[in-house]
């Protein structure tokens, strides 16, 4: 089985560690490492100005800033923790393995490059959508590890909206084959993990549902190649596309969470 991962420069936990992850069962014949440039982030911010409105977009705008204030570097550290777990668990990958470094995946040279490469499955660690040309090159496809459950939670943000919207059922990853539509594919599986809503970030928990199911994946993947996978039907459920987080939801969140916590606590105390 021939993989390809396509990746954000400076996501060393998927750059460096799904990569180690996917040569461990696969021949990884690529990653394509994408330089997202200016003109790409402020059109993200126009479309989510769009989507949300020109009142509510200052609240996106303050969950960015306490984000960045509040918990960057402590999940910084704790992706630089689980990435020393992967690292021993995995081998080092060839140092003659083929990268691009590109401004988008869906730029002429990452045509070429994936194409030369002809993966049978690429995975798509990536905010981009990919044009027809570069999805459909992988001869099983091309799948993306969605941090949401699909169709109710798709677009990026899938798992904040499902904690904030208190749907804990719904918190989790979706393995799904891309398609022409956002997060709108066949979907192969759905993977959850253990998670305390008090005190990790939303962040850590879309990394946990994705990194706390490897072994899981690496069976799935290899079903899909096989040609053995049966895909999950999805038909008459709700669907909805979710925009970026906004502060007031996370503090709401959060203070439910907490106030959860504390009625528990207390229940068992009582108990016992």
């Amino acid at each position: 089985m021939k993989t390809l991962l396509i990746c954000h420069a400076g996501d060393q936990l998927n750059e460096i560690g799904l990569a180690r992850w996917l040569g461990s069962f696969s021949d990884i014949a690529g990653i394509v490492v994408i330089h997202e440039t200016n003109h790409r982030m402020w059109k993200r911010i126009r479309r989510e100005i769009e989507r949300v409105g020109v009142a509510r977009f200052p609240d996106v705008l303050a969950f960015r800033l306490y984000y960045r204030l509040v918990h960057a570097a402590r999940n910084q550290r704790w992706e630089e923790q689980r990435l020393r777990e992967i690292c021993a668990a995995y081998p080092q990958l060839s140092s003659s393995l083929p990268v691009l470094h590109t401004s988008s995946p869906n730029s002429k040279e990452a045509l070429e490059f994936i194409r030369k490469a002809q993966p049978d499955i690429t995975i798509a660690r990536c905010k981009t959508l990919l044009k027809e040309s570069i999805f459909s090159i992988a001869s099983r496809g091309t799948f993306v590890m969605h941090p949401g459950i699909c169709p109710e939670y798709r677009n990026a943000h899938g798992c904040f909206w499902a904690l904030a919207n208190g749907d804990s059922e719904r918190v989790g990853m979706t393995l799904l084959r891309i398609d022409k539509g956002v997060d709108t594919g066949a979907v192969f599986g759905y993977y959850t993990c253990h998670f305390d809503e008090v005190n990790d970030s939303h962040a850590v928990i879309q990394h946990r549902v994705v990194f706390d199911n490897l072994n899981e994946l690496r069976k799935k993947f290899e079903e899909i190649y096989r040609g053995h996978a049966r895909t999950i039907d999805t038909t008459g459920r709700a669907s909805a596309a979710w925009g970026q987080p906004w502060l007031s939801r996370y503090l709401q969140w959060k203070w439910k969470a907490r106030k959860g916590k504390r009625q528990s606590e207390s229940h068992i105390a009582a108990v016992s």
